[in-house]
């Protein structure tokens, strides 16, 4: 027993001490054995208490001692020591014993102090960190929850939590994520750790409420019984990193813009002296046809001059656009499941998480031939391109649909981003990839210019479907890895 402990028989001998008891009083085992139960305590205790054991031995019955009346125990080296006694009556081959429990009060008060002192530190711990803690019961179907969680998921007090409750408190949005999270935590055959980051449906606060919760499920022999979890509002950490990625992406098409304008002044300035060499042939040639003998040597030569000059300007352009790919594209084996989670979770990070994804990916697809980085950057600007488009007429939810499948006679795969937006009409279809057109209000309209320009790069193709009202469709193809 981990508690100081003597056997006492019917006469107040002591007939067996414990550890613990040894450990207490100072006494080893043999030398307590030799004792009466009323050397134990000060003297003058000690006859009145003859009088208490044998009141005890004729009514023998459970009984608590002390309880703030300052019981008093003497150890070996005459110290004394407050304590509560516990006395219970043992019978053994009809010989009648009481074993006697001591519990020490100092050492009681010392782990109420320490108690309380780990509480308090946790208290301010919990304060400071802005956490909150719940402990849900999976078999009750049960959650005690302190006063942050409940105000933070809108609990009302004193009410009776389920876990259907939480489920509900969730943006509707991130619901799926959190039961994927409770299925897979729930079933883990390792510890059951999880966390997951989720916005709050709290019909008392007007603004979204983004919250991280980890914890661990506690498992019984293979069954989960428990969760446990700390909850922490990152609110302000999301909206600052949303207004940073704001601010990356202004950066962003502010630079395209302005590659953009690099880009049309040096056409302009690499074409404008053909194009000023041809107009003044093409005038030499009109006046040369008005006259009435018309000179066909000065014909000939204004219309080769402005061969000539055509040419030139077709080769200024060739070199333009050699130097502004800057070299080959690498291509490589690519993973394009991979790289379409990757392109989703750029997307959700980066200014644009309130959409709803729906993947079709085809498992064991071959690997395909292409720039990663490139298709990346192509697949996160039609997710983008969609998500705007939804958000653009007032949707209450942006939902991106992609597709990935083999076309096995063309050896390509391809990809379907199909969107809940406006859709686009046959005019805006037959427009989509000119240079600078754009139906977006700030828009640049070299994206998707620069997409297909990438996606042709690495082999492929890119185009649209038309659809008046049920979004936009957008394709695109890439060559497989050739055997060999």
């Amino acid at each position: 027993m981990a508690d100081a402990t003597l056997l006492v028989d019917a006469h107040g001998h002591v007939v067996l001490a414990n550890e613990s008891a040894e450990q207490l009083l100072g006494y080893t085992a043999d030398e307590l054995t030799e004792l009466s139960v009323e050397a134990l305590m000060p003297k003058i205790y000690r006859e009145h208490h003859s009088f208490l054991r044998s009141d005890f031995s004729k009514r023998p019955e459970k009984r608590e001692m002390g309880k703030g009346q300052n019981l008093v125990l003497l150890t070996k080296n005459g110290n004394e020591m407050p304590v509560d006694i516990s006395l219970s009556p043992i019978n053994s081959n009809n010989e009648n014993y009481i074993l006697v429990t001591f519990h020490t009060i100092n050492r009681l008060l010392e782990v109420e102090s320490s108690l309380k002192v780990s509480e308090e530190r946790l208290r301010l711990a919990k304060a400071s960190a802005g956490l909150g803690v719940f402990d849900l019961d999976l078999l009750l179907d049960s959650a005690q929850c302190d006063t942050l969680v409940q105000k933070l998921f809108g609990f009302q007090r004193n009410t009776p939590i389920s876990h259907q409750d939480f489920i509900h408190a969730i943006d509707i949005i991130d619901r799926p994520k959190w039961e994927a999270m409770f299925a897979q935590a729930t079933a883990s055959l390792d510890d059951g750790d999880y966390q997951i980051e989720f916005r709050i449906n709290n019909n008392q606060n007007k603004f979204v409420t983004w919250l991280y919760v980890a914890g661990r499920v506690l498992f019984s022999e293979g069954q989960a019984v428990r969760m446990l979890g700390v909850v922490q509002d990152v609110t302000k950490e999301k909206l600052l990193q949303q207004r940073l990625n704001e601010q990356r992406i202004e950066l962003e098409t502010l630079s395209t813009t302005q590659i953009a304008i690099q880009t049309a002044s040096a056409i302009a300035h690499e074409i404008n002296q053909p194009l000023a060499a041809i107009s003044a042939y093409s005038e030499v040639a009109l006046f040369a046809l008005k006259a009435e003998k018309p000179d066909i040597d000065r014909l000939n030569r204004s219309l080769l001059g402005c061969v000539a000059q055509a040419h030139r300007a077709g080769k200024s352009l060739h070199e333009l656009m050699e130097f502004l790919q800057k070299g080959k594209v690498e291509l490589a084996p690519t993973d394009l499941n991979e790289v379409v989670l990757e392109a989703l979770h750029i997307t959700q990070h980066n200014g644009y998480g309130g959409f709803k994804s729906k993947l079709d990916l085809e498992p064991e697809l071959p690997k395909v031939l292409a720039n990663r980085t490139q298709l990346q950057k192509v697949l996160v600007n039609l997710l983008r391109n969609g998500v705007e488009a939804a958000q653009n007429i007032g949707v209450p939810i942006a939902e991106i649909q992609v597709l990935v499948r083999t076309h096995a006679e063309l050896k390509m795969a391809e990809v379907i981003i199909q969107d809940n937006g406006p859709g686009l009409t046959e005019d805006v279809k037959e427009r989509i990839f000119e240079p600078f057109f754009t139906t977006k209000e700030h828009g640049v309209g070299m994206g998707l210019v620069i997409s297909r320009s990438l996606i042709e790069a690495n082999g492929g193709q890119l185009w649209f479907d038309v659809n008046k009202s049920d979004g936009a469709t957008v394709h695109l193809t890439l060559p497989f890895v050739r055997d060999g």
